[in-house]
């Protein structure tokens, strides 16, 4: 029988189906909350992804305790690839929304172990808003914090 959705499973999702073991995956660690594999499509040695358990689409389905578990696992598996790859630094990369060039759709955090010249780059047009136009986008975003009135 094929697997159900949930709302903590989504039966059409890779990342579920390789938490709940029905795909294989090189597992590095795995706790109540979290899920560490390697990266199939591996940019350099230990290039790790940190995966929740429950099917969360993107950060925005995240609560703060799930928040918390996914970043305490990516910082310890850093410390983990510096240690075993003595790597120069490491990246984290997450991903929300199509435009936000996300392609899984379940919550996941890349580690990359980085070296000088590995060929990896992370670029941006820089548009460098004026001091006005950044205390504007400030306010709007403490006001989002607020939430409604």
């Amino acid at each position: 029988m094929p697997p159900t959705n949930t709302p903590d499973h989504d039966a059409s999702c890779v990342f579920c189906r390789i938490v709940c073991g029905e795909l294989p995956a090189a597992k590095v660690h795995e706790d109540a909350d979290t899920l560490v594999i390697m990266d199939i499509q591996s940019v350099n040695p230990g290039h790790m992804l940190v995966l929740v358990k429950p099917h969360r689409a993107n950060i925005y389905a995240l609560d703060d305790a799930l928040a918390g578990a996914v970043f305490r696992t990516a910082a310890r598996m850093a410390r983990a690839a510096k240690q075993a790859f003595g790597c120069e630094g490491v990246t984290l990369f997450q991903a929300n929304e199509k435009a936000g060039a996300q392609t899984v759709f379940h919550f996941h955090i890349h580690v990359l172990p980085r070296w000088e010249g590995d060929g990896m780059a992370l670029a941006w047009p820089v548009k460098n808003p004026s001091r006005e136009a950044l205390a504007e986008m400030a306010a709007k975003l403490r006001g989002a914090l607020a939430g409604p009135d």
